[in-house]
């Protein structure tokens, strides 16, 4: 329940923002983008729906401020990986909450190859953090949901690496070969294709 209140607060205050047409600096945007995201109340779900490892010291790091780097984390990896799929959309209009247009704000002069070369560092730097937590011997979460929770942050550059027509190359590509793999080895009314 906290994380919903949580995340109702979060998209709150992106409508302020918007309402008021404020840019954001880039710190405040990204510790409320992390809830936004919606990954915390994600994953907040689908650590009771795995229901391995459900003690009240691992519940209670749902509630705390701060939350677990694996959750906080993944969070960020999509949220940086959104923002920087929709920053090369150009066809968008009005303020997008893009990570890119906050900092460059704060660093004017930066070019936006710069501050794109430096949100795939700061991606890069989280998924450091996330192996760090999710293969460390003191990992308070199950191996099913560190799984899920690595999973997810996989997922994420397929779905938001955006081409010049707004398709999804990776994504189609990956269907594709799942599909045709699939019927291929299937065949129709389960005899093999040749």
């Amino acid at each position: 329940m906290l994380q919903w209140i949580r995340l109702c607060k979060a998209f709150l205050v992106e409508a302020q923002w918007f309402r008021r047409g404020e840019l954001p600096n880039s710190g405040d945007y990204l510790k409320n983008g992390i809830i936004s995201s919606g990954v915390p109340a994600f994953l907040t779900h689908a650590f009771c729906i795995i229901g391995q490892g459900m003690i009240k010291e691992t519940i209670d790091l749902f509630n705390n401020i701060n939350l677990p780097s694996i959750v906080s984390s993944t969070a960020m990896i999509l949220r940086l990986w959104d923002d920087f799929g929709t920053a090369k959309d150009e066809d968008q209009n009005g303020f997008d909450g893009s990570y890119i247009e906050c900092y460059m704000k704060e660093h004017k002069g930066s070019s936006v190859e710069e501050v794109q070369a430096y949100v795939i560092q700061k991606i890069s730097d989280e998924w450091k953090c996330l192996n760090q937590e999710c293969f460390s011997a003191c990992n308070p979460f199950s191996e099913s949901f560190t799984q899920f929770a690595l999973n997810i942050s996989r997922m994420v550059p397929m779905m938001y690496d955006y081409n010049a027509h707004h398709c999804l190359p990776s994504l189609e590509e990956n269907m594709k070969s799942l599909l045709s793999d699939s019927f291929l080895a299937k065949g129709i009314y389960g005899k093999p294709m040749q």
